[in-house]
């Protein structure tokens, strides 16, 4: 079934100086403080538009990634991914790094890799990312 989820901010001031609030509306899990600052400096308790990217795709590539275990006959322990969104001022995102650490029980690392490149391929936010570079780093624990 297709869904759409919202998300809204609202913004004071200027780019540099200004700053906002990010409500979740479709979950209602909250409201997060942004400001070019935590986009260019230290976050200093705020949140940035790469940092709930980077949320997305490490939410998004390890449920694809359980799905193509699932369909290779596999369950995964655990899986655990981190996504580092980097951008640059006067560019923009520059790409998305993902970090991949979890435990298998009974697969080869040769599957685990090849599964692992194809979530990264298959995952809805990579494809919607498809115009930065997006790495992996897979590491089967065990």
């Amino acid at each position: 079934m297709a869904t759409t989820r919202n998300a809204h901010t609202v913004w004071t001031g200027s780019l540099t100086d200004g700053s906002g609030n990010t409500t979740l509306d479709s979950s209602g899990l909250g409201t997060f403080d942004v400001t070019w600052k935590a986009r260019t400096e230290a976050a200093g308790g705020k949140t940035s538009p790469e940092e709930l990217i980077a949320a997305a795709h490490s939410a998004c590539f390890s449920m694809a990634f359980s799905h193509e275990l699932s369909q290779a006959g596999f369950t995964p322990e655990e899986v655990n991914t981190k996504s580092e969104v980097g951008f640059q001022p006067g560019t923009g995102i520059t790409g998305s790094h993902l970090t991949l650490s979890a435990r298998i029980p009974g697969i080869s690392e040769e599957d685990f890799q090849r599964i692992a490149e194809a979530a990264k391929k298959g995952c809805p936010v990579s494809q919607a990312l498809a115009g930065i570079e997006i790495t992996l780093d897979a590491t089967l624990q065990s």
